[in-house]
């Protein structure tokens, strides 16, 4: 039997609030344990909670740049479960009516596009954190817990996608394209590293062409979009091989074992049933006004799938756009820029998706930091055209230029890499090179047109690189001709 894969993908959003959902409590990763808490964050009895209005307009950006709903009114809910990092025993949610609903994401995998639906995005409040002491750092193993609560109460956005992804890969790039869409909205800075962003997958297989869905299994623990893709790749191989095998599945929630590369089961999954989610009573229903999400709306900066659309109309392959597009922003600028100068809008990006962002990850600079304008791009690809530098020692010009060292004409000069393009010079070079190698020249005569790169390198050398290449095979041509 062929199976398919059945997958959406619940995201988790930390909102980039200066203080929490309900409270005045500072947001701020890293600090001291339990320094930014107060009686609403902790749970103790008669402390009332407010609504953080950018909390919401966050939730509404995000919505709409998924291309969903808003909701006239949204009502705050009760979740109610007993867990050590939930102290008030619920966690305030949402339930039947989210802020946002009924949205969608294309992705491309492979040359393919494909839409996956977006079913809400609705606000939650982030528990604390729990550090377990003892071997792996897993509660199974632990020998103690350690609670942090500076994390209880941080506004957070649930972005519920529909069963619409259909492989591992897939599931990565909707993760990917999501990730990307939120952190240009600034609404977050979407750190898995942090935590900040979080991918839960719910996978499940059926029979190729059937319309039903079949047993759904939550993993969790996936910290990268690398893990994403391989624990929902082998939970996929998992649940065939035990149903091949006469096996049942059961609907569960599985942790990814990263190190191990496999899936533990962590508890059976719960439904909404569980949760006995009622309407949180401290809180009123919320009233999203046209007026008040036209005003989000004119906000919003231009995404990543529009830019890349804008790319490509300015010429750039699709592909070659699309990694320019998901770069940081001022990556992006610095092509923005350079264009603007006249330089040509495919070698401005295949300097900056190449070589710059390779410097960026070699020396691990934060892109707001890096050393390089628009301007001063535009004038290495100047250099290149004028035949000032040759294409290798353009590469060398731009170290130079990230490294300080001024403009590329003052590095290109400084560094001792200007190219010979007087015609004299390269001619003596070429009749030394000419009278140093006899038998290419008879080769060349006898009809071995393949001598001419050998010439070619051997010219080069003997310039040390600084001869033009263009002007080195005219005059070869020439001499051996004549």
């Amino acid at each position: 039997m062929t199976w398919e894969s059945v997958i959406g993908i619940e995201v988790h959003v930390e909102l980039s609030t200066r203080s929490k959902m309900f409270c005045g409590c500072a947001v701020e990763f890293g600090a001291e344990p339990n320094t930014n808490t107060c009686p609403v964050c902790l749970g103790l009895p008669g402390a009332l909670p407010v609504p953080n209005r950018k909390a919401i307009e966050w939730i509404m950006a995000i919505g709409l740049a998924l291309n969903c709903e808003v909701s006239e009114r949204s009502v705050f809910h009760r979740k109610n479960y007993f867990y050590a990092d939930l102290p008030k025993g619920y966690q305030i949610s949402q339930f039947d009516i989210p802020v946002c609903h009924d949205g969608y994401l294309d992705v491309t995998v492979d040359g393919e596009t494909r839409r996956i639906g977006i079913e809400r995005a609705h606000m939650e409040e982030d528990t604390g954190k729990s550090t377990h002491i003892g071997d792996g750092g897993r509660i199974h193993a632990a020998e103690s817990t350690l609670l942090d609560f500076n994390r209880s109460g941080v506004p957070l956005v649930e972005v519920v996608s529909r069963p619409d992804i259909r492989s591992a890969a897939e599931a990565r790039a909707y993760a990917q394209d999501l990730r990307a869409v939120v952190a240009e909205l600034g609404a977050s800075d979407a750190r898995l590293e942090e935590g900040s962003i979080r991918f839960d997958a719910n996978v499940s297989i059926r029979p190729e062409g059937a319309e039903g869905l079949g047993t759904k299994v939550e993993v969790k623990n996936m910290n990268s979009f690398r893990s994403l893709e391989k624990a929902v790749d082998y939970e996929i191989e998992r649940q065939i091989t035990v149903v091949e095998a006469g096996g049942e599945l059961t609907q569960e929630t599985r942790h990814w074992d990263e190190e191990a590369g496999v899936t533990h089961s962590m508890r059976v999954k719960e439904g909404s049933s569980d949760y006995r989610y009622f309407t949180e009573p401290d809180l009123a229903p919320m009233v999203m006004s046209a007026s008040w999400v036209d005003e989000v709306r004119v906000g919003l900066p231009e995404l990543p799938a529009e830019r890349k659309a804008r790319y490509s109309d300015e010429g750039l392959e699709s592909d070659l756009a699309g990694v320019l597009s998901a770069s940081p922003v001022e990556v992006r600028d610095i092509f923005d820029v350079a264009v603007a100068e006249g330089a040509d809008h495919r070698r401005v990006a295949n300097w900056l998706v190449g070589d710059v962002t390779a410097w960026l990850r070699r020396t691990e600079t934060d892109p707001t930091k890096l050393p390089l304008g628009g301007k001063q791009l535009a004038e290495l690809v100047e250099i290149v055209d004028e035949g000032v530098v040759s294409s290798s020692a353009a590469k060398m010009v731009l170290e130079g230029v990230l490294q300080g060292e001024g403009s590329p004409r003052e590095v290109a000069k400084a560094r001792d890499l200007v190219q010979i393009s007087d015609v004299s010079a390269i001619e003596e070079i070429v009749a030394g090179v000419l009278a140093d190698n006899p038998e290419a020249v008879k080769s060349y005569a006898a009809g071995e047109q393949k001598v001419v790169g050998f010439l070619v390198g051997q010219v080069m050398r003997a310039s040390q690189g600084k001869a033009d290449p263009k002007l080195v095979n005219e005059l070869l041509r020439q001499k051996l001709s004549s």
